[in-house]
């Protein structure tokens, strides 16, 4: 571009001497249209820039994991000049971690027109993908001047979380929230408030049980099973605080949270209602869930990963638990990257659940010997990134 410049200033010198030499109207005709040449080339130039709204257009605002997904640059020229060369400098990067990657993009823009440049981007890892335009410059048809426009146009996809297989043992308990209408569709208990099924007698059935009026239409005994209450006080604490700034960091967070997944499936596929705690940075607060079914979850998952701010902002629990001291659970669940033992210790003594348990994530596998500890109640499972249904196997919730 410099070039051309310098070649303009050179051929508008060259005409000025060829008209002072040669006093013809050819030469006062030339120097007049390579003196006005420029000056059009940058109005209409600046025109067209006023002219120019750049947007991001996204089908879906959720992908999967190592799949692409595309985006669409689309820039819409309301002028009447065309752009014969435009470049878009386009920056992405997950939420959860601070490395960035760029590329440009080239593409010209007719006048009065749309113009669409699709591309494909994926991630490893699941998190907030943040995808923004540095800059849109455009350029004259004589490549003269360039014009920098659209900064900071951005959009973001949310990259969800998938979900592991985890072995283990949900238990059923007394601590029941006696005015929830959630009972079990597959399992019978001993809540008589809602009948679960009717059958016939077998010996041993309680006589309380049996249905009186419909036995003697029946002219047989029949039987009523009561329905299983699964409305317990089940508790997962997220703790969310990034404690390790390195090349880990992002693989850490991504196995926390799909390890949150994990566990929260698990229990929704064993017909356990429960609730998520973690602190929403956008809240500015720890804020608490209901999960009662998969919609439930998927809206939590989302709310999770949105929750989390670029400084990656969170308390630490000791706040949460300084708050709301006195908690007591049927199970409750410590999902966490630091193995920091006084915290561990605090919820092993002040916490009253049934279960408890602590799942540390953690980036070496020499580290597994340092998690655990000597607690009396509290259950730790390390859990090695990446590999988080090798390592949750037997777990007692």
């Amino acid at each position: 571009m410099i070039l051309t410049k310098l070649l303009f200033i050179v051929l508008i010198i060259v005409c000025a001497l060829f008209y002072i030499l040669y006093v013809w109207d050819f030469a006062l005709v030339l120097l007049m249209v390579m003196t006005a040449l420029p000056v059009i080339m940058f109005i209409t130039t600046f025109i067209t820039k006023k002219k120019l709204t750049v947007e991001f257009a996204v089908k879906d605002k959720t992908a999967v994991k190592l799949k692409d997904f595309p985006v669409q640059l689309v820039v819409t020229n309301k002028s009447i000049f065309p752009v014969g060369k435009a470049e878009a400098r386009i920056e992405y990067y997950n939420t959860f971690s601070r490395d960035v990657s760029s590329f440009d993009l080239f593409l010209p823009i007719q006048p009065r027109n749309s113009q669409r440049v699709t591309f494909q981007l994926n991630s490893k890892f699941c998190g907030t993908i943040r995808i923004k335009t540095l800059y849109l410059n455009i350029y004259d048809p004589l490549r003269i001047f360039r014009f920098k426009t659209a900064g900071n146009i951005h959009t973001e996809v949310t990259i969800m979380p998938e979900g592991h297989d985890i072995g283990g043992v949900v238990n059923y308990s007394d601590r029941v929230n006696e005015e929830s209408d959630i009972f079990s569709e597959h399992r019978p208990g001993d809540d008589p408030s809602e009948v679960f099924d009717l059958r016939e007698y077998n010996p041993g059935d309680k006589l309380n049980r049996i249905h009186w009026k419909l036995s003697s239409k029946k002219d047989e005994f029949i039987v009523k099973d009561y329905s299983l209450p699964i409305d317990v006080p089940c508790l997962l604490f997220l703790d969310l605080k990034c404690y390790v700034e390195s090349v880990l960091t992002l693989p850490v967070f991504d196995t926390l949270i799909e390890t949150f997944l994990s566990i929260s499936q698990f229990l929704l596929d064993n017909e356990r209602c429960h609730s998520v705690v973690f602190f929403n940075a956008s809240q500015n607060q720890f804020a608490e869930y209901s999960i009662t079914n998969s919609t439930d979850l998927a809206a939590v998952v989302r709310t999770l990963i949105s929750s989390i701010n670029e400084s990656h902002l969170c308390q630490k629990p000791d706040v949460y638990f300084t708050e709301n001291s006195g908690l007591s659970f049927a199970s409750f669940t410590y999902i966490s990257s630091d193995p920091d033992s006084e915290m561990l210790e605090r919820i092993d003594e002040e916490v009253d659940a049934d279960y408890k348990n602590a799942v540390i994530v953690i980036d070496d596998a020499d580290k597994s010997a340092s998690v655990g500890g000597d607690y009396s109640s509290l259950n730790v499972i390390p859990v090695l990134v990446g590999r988080i249904s090798a390592s949750i196997k037997d777990i007692d919730i």
